[in-house]
């Protein structure tokens, strides 16, 4: 293997070790999952959304959006109500209790995030901030073979 291509797959590796810590880290730190606080997130900046529009915001499937807001709505989160324009439609809306629960998320993603960059400086997170562009659209055009 050529010395490019060495440095290329290590790269890669590191990349997935990231990848593959990262999620379960800041749910740790953060108490909530990625996922559910985009999801959050979504609905703190509007009033109310349909389901599929929340779906379709986060791209992610129907049987996870669902899940995770059976869950949300179980903890008091999140309420669900048929639209009465057109009960085949979902809507979903941020709770009093979801909104409270959402400015503390906040408040522990920023602190998560001062912690993980702590030795950076603002050009390394420049820099990383291109490469990381690049990398993604060098993802979207991979063609499946």
């Amino acid at each position: 293997m050529a010395p490019d291509e060495l440095q290329t797959l290590n790269v890669f590796e590191q990349f997935q070790q990231i990848t593959k810590k990262l999620s379960p880290k800041f749910e740790r730190c953060a108490g909530i999952s990625p996922s559910r606080l985009l999801m959050l997130d979504a609905l703190f900046q509007g009033e109310e959304l349909s389901q599929a529009a929340l779906q379709k915001v986060l791209d992610i499937d129907g049987a996870a959006i669902t899940r995770h807001l059976k869950q949300l709505e179980t903890s008091g989160a999140v309420t669900r109500r048929t639209n009465p324009a057109d009960n085949r439609v979902t809507l979903v809306a941020l709770t009093p209790k979801g909104r409270e629960q959402m400015e503390a998320y906040c408040q522990e993603k920023s602190q998560f995030i001062q912690r993980l960059f702590q030795d950076f400086q603002p050009d390394d997170l420049q820099h990383i901030s291109e490469l990381l562009t690049r990398l993604s659209h060098n993802l979207d055009r991979l063609q499946p073979k």
